[in-house]
């Protein structure tokens, strides 16, 4: 197959997808090119449409397609809570939830020194600035609970208190529906450190 270079160009270009290995790459173009010629086509388009208009809200720094995203634009979310996230895909989860109805500050990351990722690379002055509005009253800090999520979420807490800002952090605890005996002690002990 050495003459199929836009075959392997397409493989390679798959295999940038997280999780997205050689062999799955290579089933999925041959899939497409294969089977549906159509979808390949119109994944094509998609994705050239979606590179070329989806930008960062002025505001938030989440994906929208407008100067500023239709949660920012809505004047009946509350103004004074600011909820930080890592990435708009976190965003997307909360809003799914109903149960937020305050306005977001999207990181786009989260410190990570190993890799070469400090503040300035997630916009902590921006969030410090947007903060600091005089409007908003709580900041609460909804990082991942990952080693980095949680070093992001220190100095984030650290940066709006010195600033005179309340921050709370998102809750851990055990699922809902779960059995404790099937929990891991992690969740469960910070579920009893985190009772309310």
């Amino acid at each position: 197959m050495a003459d199929l270079g836009s075959v392997d160009a397409l493989v390679s270009a798959l295999r940038r997808l997280p999780g997205v290995g050689a062999k799955s790459a290579s089933r999925m173009a041959f899939h497409l090119l294969q089977h549906d010629r159509a979808g390949a086509e119109l994944l094509s388009q998609a994705l050239h449409q979606a590179t070329s208009t989806v930008r960062h809200c002025a505001r938030c720094h989440t994906f929208t397609e407008s100067e500023v995203c239709s949660v920012c634009s809505d004047p009946d979310r509350d103004a004074t809570r600011l909820c930080v996230v890592e990435t708009p895909a976190d965003q997307a989860a909360l809003e799914r939830t109903g149960a937020f109805r305050g306005l977001y500050f999207v990181l786009m990351g989260r410190l990570s020194p190993l890799d070469g990722i400090g503040p300035k690379d997630i916009g902590l002055q921006q969030l410090f600035d947007r903060a600091t509005d005089g409007v908003t009253a709580e900041v609460i800090l909804a990082t991942n609970f990952t080693a980095e999520g949680e070093a992001t979420a220190h100095v984030v807490a650290e940066g709006l208190k010195a600033r005179g800002l309340r921050t709370t952090r998102l809750a851990r605890g055990v699922p809902a529906g779960s059995e404790l005996e099937y929990v891991d002690l992690g969740t469960i002990a910070h579920a009893l450190a985190d009772r309310r």
